[in-house]
């Protein structure tokens, strides 16, 4: 293990230097929390003298400009997010195949995203869909924490519930597809329309539930459970739990852009990011998701999965393109129109 470290380690040295001697630049786009983006990005330029030109947007947004920028790349990497926008950026041609050398070191599940996607997409981290509340608000209202996805249908959360939008939001696809694969997509459509009458509104990101909830400007989030974890480590009024009945989960993707610009760099980023050095930062940036690399200790606040639900969520179908948009084609039809 120590040969396998140390031959890395020199591997990815004797790359960075080269590209140092270059004074090269890397284009990213990053959907994860914007303090993790912004940490690893600087981070990086300070550890390899490359400069990071990054852009922080969410999933569906990302995949929305790296479609419209296919036939002249100005992006050489994506990374954070929820995966299965990249699985759909990958069908689609966009991305360019890379299978890391340090494959063994990753998880099973991080691994199974790379034999999914031919290699063109990785798994960066994992994370489950919950629910946060703010525990002074639900107090002040007289409301009990809701426990099941059953729960959040009761006339007493009217206007209390917060969610994104699955269009612009990945966060928002992972809860739409989850639903559909928990229930069945006729009785999902019709939770979400019935839903739709508690929600306040519709966030274009699905990192707002986690601040507004732990700021008071709404008593429930639903969102992925580490964000809102992040704000109760912090001393805010806020608990979460996962749903009573199964919930989704994300695997966070890492890519490299088809026709990149500057494919060496984007190489050198995505291993650094990948690596220790660059997974610690999650939670050193209070991002708590649960790290791809199963080298080193992560950070303890990250919650656990044991005791949550999964559901057996399938990646590959709800990946796909064609899938994604008919149920965001019925979304807005049956669900998005009624929205306030």
């Amino acid at each position: 293990m120590k040969t396998l470290k140390h031959n890395l380690t020199w591997i990815l040295a004797s790359g960075l230097m080269a590209i140092n001697a270059q004074a090269a630049t890397v284009n990213a786009i990053c959907s994860t929390d914007q303090s993790w983006c912004e940490m690893a990005a600087q981070a990086f330029t300070k550890a390899t003298g490359v400069t990071v030109l990054q852009t922080r947007k969410a999933t569906g947004e990302a995949l929305a400009q790296i479609r419209a920028e296919a036939a002249n790349p100005k992006t050489d990497i994506w990374w954070g997010g929820t995966g299965d926008p990249f699985l759909q950026a990958a069908e689609m041609g966009l991305l360019a195949p890379y299978r890391p050398a340090y494959i063994n070191d990753l998880y099973g599940w991080s691994v199974r995203q790379y034999a999914m996607s031919e290699n063109k997409v990785g798994g960066f981290y994992t994370s489950a869909i919950g629910f946060g509340w703010n525990t002074e608000l639900l107090k002040k209202k007289n409301l009990p924490a809701p426990k099941c996805w059953s729960d959040l249908l009761k006339p007493i959360y009217k206007g209390e519930i917060e969610t994104s939008h699955p269009a612009s939001s990945g966060t928002a696809y992972t809860i739409l597809a989850g639903l559909v694969q928990l229930m069945g997509e006729e009785a999902a459509f019709d939770y979400m329309k019935k839903l739709n009458a508690n929600v306040t509104q519709y966030t274009r990101s699905g990192t707002a539930q986690a601040p507004n909830v732990a700021k008071g400007e709404v008593a429930v989030g639903v969102s992925f459970i580490f964000g809102f974890d992040l704000w109760k480590h912090n001393k805010y009024p806020v608990q979460s739990g996962a749903p009573c009945e199964g919930t989704s989960y994300e695997i966070g993707g890492i890519a490299l852009i088809k026709g990149a610009r500057n494919a060496e760099a984007a190489k050198q980023y995505y291993d650094w990011l990948m690596s220790p050095e660059g997974q610690k930062i999650g939670g050193l940036s209070g991002s708590l998701q649960f790290p791809a690399n199963k080298t080193f200790k992560p950070d303890p606040r990250i919650p656990s999965l044991d005791d949550v639900r999964l559901i057996k969520y399938d990646f590959e179908k709800y990946g796909k393109a064609a899938e994604r948009k008919r149920l965001l084609d019925r979304w807005n039809k049956e669900v998005g129109a009624q929205a306030r």
